[in-house]
């Protein structure tokens, strides 16, 4: 073995950088492997100029970056390419092309560091002869099999310096405000952000909840004299038997993204509750900025553990963080379920014996 490549794919997170230093360093002086840099996922394979080099030179500085030096897409499936034909945008399959640019480019062996989506296209590839190596990464902390991805810590504290914030203005004017978080199917960082910064109401995707529940809480609090109260609200969350809100896009077609419930929420409370209820979406600010120390020394312990699993040819297989132990299990294993709030869990217990409306009694 003497090359591999790496990228990573997805939307960007915090410790993509430590990552890619943690698995040039250990390739370059544990094995004298080359490593090569694949540019913006997988459409690094697909385009010219899609690979540079990489050495402990090229990565030195990175470790405390947010982003990615190599870039990310989380619309670069090679399974289905969007492509411009004569004007007109086609899908096609272009797996068998990366197959091939992979072992053009001599790589005995690719890193993949990504999400849900990317580690299925991972898996596909594994399956036509790739030899791949996974390393989970999401702000969601949604991978089966992990306890935890590199990224989660650094969104938490992010949330929970916004819920601390907010604290100040809702008790100084009175208000109701509504915070919205990421969380598609999964609420931990909504849960824990709120819990963490001492939210009043927490909602998230895996318990629909109902507004009555809610309108009593801050009635409840209006009642013991304190006039504010801070809703921690997960972009998947949704009210009972409805489905989750997305965004319209310019011409009122539903876009892909969810977003909205916040202000719903917002809205649903003043007007029910009779108080100003303020609505702040947190966005892409969980995502960016500096990974947490947690957050490099986890992602640090990712890329160093994923070349390891490369010298052994585990491919097909993603490291793991298990029992405090980075493991490794086979992508099937890891995606087989996503990961979502454990409702009977500790976090769940705790936010209700705090008081913490759920939205669900």
């Amino acid at each position: 073995m003497k090359q591999i490549g790496i990228l990573t794919g997805g939307g960007d997170a915090p410790g993509l950088n430590a990552v890619i230093r943690a698995a040039v360093k250990t390739a370059n002086n544990v094995y004298g492997w080359k490593v090569l840099g694949i540019k913006n996922g997988f459409e690094g394979l697909l385009n010219p100029g899609g690979v540079i080099p990489l050495t402990p030179e090229t990565v030195r500085g990175i470790l405390p970056r947010g982003g990615t030096i190599l870039g990310a897409a989380n619309r670069g499936n090679p399974f289905a390419r969007r492509l411009m034909r004569d004007g007109v945008e086609v899908i096609e399959d272009g797996s068998d092309d990366v197959v091939e640019r992979i072992k053009n480019l001599g790589l005995d062996a690719l890193v993949v560091v990504g999400g849900d989506g990317t580690l299925h296209i991972s898996r596909e590839l594994f399956e036509k002869g790739c030899p791949i190596v996974g390393v989970p990464k999401t702000i969601d902390n949604d991978i089966g099999g992990t306890e935890i991805t590199f990224g989660f810590d650094t969104a938490v504290s992010m949330a929970t310096e916004a819920i601390d914030r907010l604290h100040t203005t809702a008790e100084s004017h009175h208000r109701v405000m509504v915070l919205e978080l990421m969380g598609r199917n999964a609420g931990f960082i909504t849960l824990q952000a709120g819990l963490a910064g001492g939210a009043d109401v927490i909602l998230i995707p895996e318990i629909p909840f109902q507004y009555k529940s809610i309108f009593a809480k801050i009635r409840q609090r209006e009642g013991q004299g304190r006039h504010f109260s801070i809703v921690a609200v997960s972009e998947g969350a949704q009210p009972i038997g409805e489905q989750q809100v997305f965004q319209l896009a310019s011409d009122g077609i539903r876009a892909g993204r969810l977003g909205g419930i916040g202000q719903i929420v917002a809205d649903t409370i003043g007007e029910a509750c009779g108080v100003e209820a303020r609505l702040t979406i947190l966005g892409y600010l969980q995502r960016g900025g500096s990974p947490t120390t947690f957050d490099r020394w986890l992602a640090t312990r990712y890329g160093a553990a994923a070349v390891r699993l490369v010298a052994k040819q585990g491919y097909g297989r993603m490291v793991a963080l298990q029992g405090g132990k980075v493991v490794d299990i086979s992508l099937k294993e890891a995606l087989k379920q996503p990961r979502q709030v454990d409702l009977n869990g500790d976090a769940i217990t705790t936010a209700r014996g705090l008081g913490i409306c759920l939205g669900d009694e």
